[in-house]
């Protein structure tokens, strides 16, 4: 099994070489640009994230050369308030710890096709539980200027202990199993919301028997609809 992992590992690896060649994409730039960017994140609560009333999710879906970036608007009563999407050609590989150079410029334009923006977004992947620091979410939230959870099925850095992730012994997330027989959900703030606030509006807005937030799960749904009515997939 140990064999067949670094035969795997070293294949990926060589996937990854060969993106990088086809698209001449300068990484130890787009490394330097993540981590200058982190330098401007605050996990501090900007907020009274109790007040809020507007709640977003943002999922992105995938078909062949295609990327379709849905955002859903709910209030604290989980009603839906609106719902848009923006689909567009992918112009960026997948890199491990660069997702945001592949998905950020879609999800983008379909938040600015809000008639009402959030007063906070959960976004599948990470926040500053990146290895510089700049998950997708920290990247979006920088970009729009607006307090982002980073909601994730698995992690790529961080030390955990009970339901803590640390990074450098610093308090950076939140592990939290949300429904009986699954894998539970790493939790980390983007930007402008702390911790223990990204825990709690993390809980608040499950909806059982669901794992994920209802913003999430309704994002991902509205998503799939609009790709099978584009591709008919």
């Amino acid at each position: 099994m140990e064999v067949a992992r670094k035969e795997d590992l070293k294949e990926n690896e060589e996937k990854i070489s060969l993106l990088i060649k086809k698209y001449n994409i300068n990484l130890e730039k787009l490394e330097k640009e993540q981590i200058k960017l982190g330098k401007n994140l605050d996990t501090k609560d900007k907020i009274n994230f109790d007040l809020i009333g507007r709640i977003a999710g943002i999922e992105n879906v995938f078909f062949k050369n295609q990327i379709i970036s849905a955002i859903v608007v709910i209030n604290k009563n989980f009603e839906l308030i609106e719902q848009e999407y923006f689909s567009d050609k992918i112009r960026f590989p997948y890199i491990p710890g660069f997702r945001a150079y592949r998905e950020l410029p879609c999800m983008i334009e379909a938040f600015n096709k809000l008639d009402e923006k959030p007063d906070l977004v959960f976004i599948r992947g990470h926040g500053i539980l990146h290895p510089r620091g700049l998950g997708i979410a920290s990247h979006f939230a920088l970009t729009v200027n607006v307090p982002v959870i980073g909601i994730a099925e698995s992690l790529l850095i961080g030390e955990t202990e009970e339901d803590s992730i640390f990074l450098d012994v610093k308090l950076a997330g939140k592990i939290l199993k949300t429904k009986e027989g699954a894998n539970p959900i790493y939790i980390s703030p983007g930007n402008k919301i702390s911790v223990s606030s990204a825990l709690k509006m993390t809980k608040k807005f499950i909806k059982e028997p669901h794992k994920f937030p209802e913003p999430l799960r309704l994002a991902k749904r509205y998503a799939k609809e609009i790709r099978k009515e584009l591709f008919k997939s």
